[in-house]
């Protein structure tokens, strides 16, 4: 064969070699429409939620309450990156061991994980509520382990919750997508925030102790939006109280605002108006912890104050908010209960194929997220306290369904709390209803950002009732 045949015919192998690995690792590949009923996932997700809920023990006749509460500093050594905000970060310098473009000169105010543990006396949880964009899954799995070490606890027994302010320690996950979101990895900063995640716990759990609960809701629509359309929202701001013999208390709060008061400018590490509603109430009630974890942050933006500097309207923020708690909130008038029936379940969730669509025909490759670090895995939790049900899901899960979830769970005599970013990240959970609307692909949150496919709302929907039932069911007699 002649030599310019041998090199044409190189130079058109190595051609379709690399458009075969670009259609394979990156793509496109034609969107799917289908739906989840009938699929090996979701029988598999099915499955694992009734063998978990098997791990509990219900009674007709439910212990005393018993509660605990911990809390640990967080703060981050300056020079770290943060995270939040991909504009701080340059993922062209990720290749070549560059680093963030704006790290940490600073805290500007304290960081905090807080946990609180419940038990009957039989069963326990503990709601975890840290100053962090969201929990990694790494760090959750160390925390896990270090607790499992120490306590009969397990992962079907933690919830772990995130305020999601954007301007926490980065540096958390290794790989290109963790690194556009938190800055260059260091294992050290695992190490640092499992260390404090366990102390929380381990606190909350040895300090368990009899004590009583209330809690309810108020509307706080004056500080929250949907910033994605003219729709909805989940404006609820959720509190339990709960207290000890000793007259101390602890205040679990959710709500469902975006921490995105302060921009990407700001250098300093922040918990941002939850930090400030958290800190607000802690002085105005005396021994009172007061720990805080996202609602439903998907399509729901904040309504701040205006201020000099986005700083000080996330305080206004804060402050504002802790006046209507104050104002709300009255422990004279809260309806006690004593005896109340605690069960969780925590699963690894089985997700729909990944799907991150260009047009409304095309999407990118299912492999692309393991390419950038981000495998397509998800973790759902469930957590009952009496007449009481949370739930935890992997993602910006929208305000607009978990108003409906809650109205659905009033129905039965539940208060329900939906909170995201349960220590995985599978992008938005959006309503069905918008996912093929005209121009959806062209939406942040409907489009490119909706990982798992055109029936999300459905799929987590029947997940969530599935565990609603295994854990609401009547004991067997």
């Amino acid at each position: 064969m002649a030599l310019w045949k041998k090199i044409l015919l190189g130079i058109t192998t190595v051609f379709l070699v690399a458009v075969v690995l670009f259609l394979v690792c990156i793509g496109p590949w034609p969107a799917y429409n289908s739906g989840f009923e009938g699929t090996r996932y979701f029988a598999q997700d099915v499955a694992a939620i009734d063998q978990h809920a098997q791990l509990n023990k219900f009674s007709s006749t439910p212990g005393h309450l018993q509660a605990g509460w911990g809390a640990a500093l967080m703060n981050p050594e300056p020079g770290l990156p943060m995270a939040g905000y991909g504009a701080r970060h340059n993922p062209l310098q990720y290749f070549s061991g560059g680093q963030a473009k704006l790290l940490a000169t600073g805290v500007h105010d304290d960081l905090h994980v807080k946990a609180l543990a419940l038990s009957d006396g039989t069963d326990t949880t503990v709601i975890v509520g840290a100053d962090m964009l969201l929990v990694p899954p790494n760090v959750a799995e160390a925390v896990r382990r270090e607790v499992a070490r120490q306590t009969p606890l397990t992962a079907n027994n933690i919830l772990f919750g995130a305020s999601h302010t954007h301007d926490s320690v980065g540096a958390w996950g290794p790989g290109l997508a963790a690194f556009v979101t938190g800055g260059k990895y260091d294992p050290k900063v695992v190490t640092f925030l499992t260390a404090a995640f366990t102390q929380a716990i381990l606190d909350a759990y040895k300090n368990l102790a009899p004590a009583k609960m209330a809690h309810g809701s108020f509307n706080a629509e004056q500080f929250i939006h949907n910033r994605a359309r003219k729709a909805s929202v989940d404006s609820r701001l959720s509190y339990l109280v709960v207290e000890k013999e000793d007259g101390k208390r602890c205040m679990l709060l959710r709500y469902s605002a975006h921490p995105t008061t302060v921009g990407s400018h700001f250098t300093q590490f922040t918990a941002e108006f939850p930090g400030y509603l958290q800190s607000t109430l802690e002085k105005a009630l005396p021994n009172t912890t007061v720990e805080y974890i996202g609602g439903s942050l998907g399509s729901s933006g904040p309504n701040a104050p205006q201020g000099s500097s986005d700083i000080e309207r996330a305080q206004a923020m804060g402050e504002g908010l802790a006046k209507m708690v104050l104002a709300n909130v009255d422990p004279a008038n809260l309806k006690w209960q004593t005896n109340v029936e605690v069960a969780s379940i925590g699963i690894p969730v089985a997700l729909p194929p990944f799907q991150m669509r260009v047009t409304p025909k095309l999407r990118l490759s299912p492999m692309l997220p393991w390419l950038l670090g981000v495998p397509h895995e998800g973790w759902m939790q469930s957590v009952r306290v009496g007449d009481m049900f949370f739930v935890g899901l992997p993602g910006d899960f929208s305000g607009e369904i978990s108003a409906d979830w809650a109205a659905w769970a009033a129905g039965k005599g539940y208060d329900l709390w939906a909170s995201s970013f349960c220590t995985a990240y599978i992008g938005y959970i959006s309503p069905d209803k918008y996912y093929n609307n005209p121009g959806a692909t062209g939406e942040y949150e409907t489009g490119m950002m909706s990982w798992t496919g055109p029936h999300q709302e459905a799929f987590f929907t029947e997940l969530m009732k599935r565990m609603f039932d295994d854990l609401t069911k009547a004991p067997a007699a």
